[in-house]
């Protein structure tokens, strides 16, 4: 395994444990094994990709471009808007199943091997790389490294591996994987080591203001009056510690909005200072509800995720509910409070609460 000196220190810095560190670096031989004995390879990620996913997803192409493997990137759904300018962007492949056979395929950041939502994918040799620590061991082999603050950076990590130089369509992916999963650097999950990727991301050519503007400043109109009819439905509870909102399906076919354009608006409740979690219940098709959670500090809403089959991040992860509109918030709304309540000293259980998972 390509693994030098250089890159050993770098995972010390980010581990500072030599168990973690020794642990990751046979993960990441297995993945370099592979890519250096195999030429044919998939790449794909979960349905609605987002930054991290397609950002990482399109470096993995690069590197692998870059090794003179044969390589696609194949997607069930679209990249957002928000995402089409990055290097190879419009290469991506959109299709309901993996139709052709490939030596392996990458699966990015996806909880489970059904996340992706392609046929067939199961009959491939899969290889799942994720910085989740609430995903499923589904790939043949499986690169999981929660310390990292998004895929991109493991993505670095693999460059650096495998000798690859990190070009400009590398650096770009990967930049783009880091600024949305940290929430533009100040979500708790930012690191030492995720500002000195940055850094020399920017070195290799990546323009901050631009990558921001093209994420963060190219908003279609109905994504406003779509933000502004859920902003209407926003609630706190007694202590003003808890809010949710509500995003209903007739909202979305009134403004013209595509399913994307609710990205990010879980977070606004939690601009208000006293807000420590916050909720968005997004309706997805009669009586189902993709279920958005944020938190500020160590209040830990992936706990309350998995209750529901979900998963994610301490601060931020998600579920699918299934109900009317009062059942699900009564579902969600003790466990939030009661989340905040154990961040702030709290021993007390948490309340027990009906119904179960229900599938993506």
């Amino acid at each position: 395994m390509k693994c030098d000196s250089g890159l050993r220190i770098e995972l010390a810095v980010q581990f500072r444990d030599p168990e973690c560190e020794i642990r990751n670096l046979v993960m990441l031989s297995q993945v370099v094994e592979l890519i250096e004995s195999k030429n044919c390879f998939g790449i794909t990620s979960h349905v609605r990709p987002d930054g991290d996913s397609l950002g990482s997803s399109l470096a993995l192409y690069w590197l692998l471009r870059g090794l003179e493997k044969d390589v696609e990137v194949i997607m069930r759904d679209t990249a957002p808007h928000a995402y089409r300018q990055l290097p190879g962007a419009g290469a991506i492949r959109v299709t309901p199943a993996v139709d052709r056979p490939y030596d392996a395929v990458f699966v990015i950041e996806c909880s489970d091997i059904d996340r992706p939502g392609l046929i067939d994918l199961e009959k491939q040799f899969v290889v799942n790389i994720d910085h989740h620590s609430t995903t499923e061991l589904f790939g043949a082999i499986n690169w999981i490294d929660p310390t990292a603050s998004a895929v991109g950076e493991m993505i670095y990590n693999l460059c650096k591996a495998t000798g690859v130089r990190v070009t400009q369509e590398i650096a770009e992916g990967i930049y783009t994987a880091l600024l949305t999963d940290t929430g533009s650097f100040h979500y708790s999950n930012t690191t030492e080591r995720t500002f000195k990727i940055a850094s020399e991301l920017v070195r290799m050519g990546v323009r901050p203001a631009r990558s921001a503007e093209a994420i963060f400043g190219s908003y279609q109109w109905p994504k406003i009056e779509l933000l502004g009819q859920v902003l209407a439905t926003a609630k706190r509870d007694d202590t003003g510690h808890v809010a949710w909102m509500r995003q209903t399906l007739q909202m979305q076919e009134l403004t013209k909005a595509c399913d994307e354009d609710a990205d990010g608006f879980v977070n606004y409740p939690l601009a208000v200072g006293d807000v420590q979690a916050a909720a968005l219940f997004k309706e997805c098709s009669p009586g189902l509800y993709r279920t958005s959670l944020r938190s500020k500090g160590t209040v830990n809403v992936a706990q309350v995720a998995e209750r529901f089959g979900g998963g994610g991040h301490r601060n931020a992860a998600g579920c699918t509910l299934a109900g009317s509109w009062d059942e699900i918030e009564q579902q969600i709304v003790p466990l939030l409070q009661d989340a905040v309540k154990r961040a702030n000293g709290s021993k007390s259980e948490p309340p027990a609460v009906a119904g179960g998972p229900v599938s993506d």
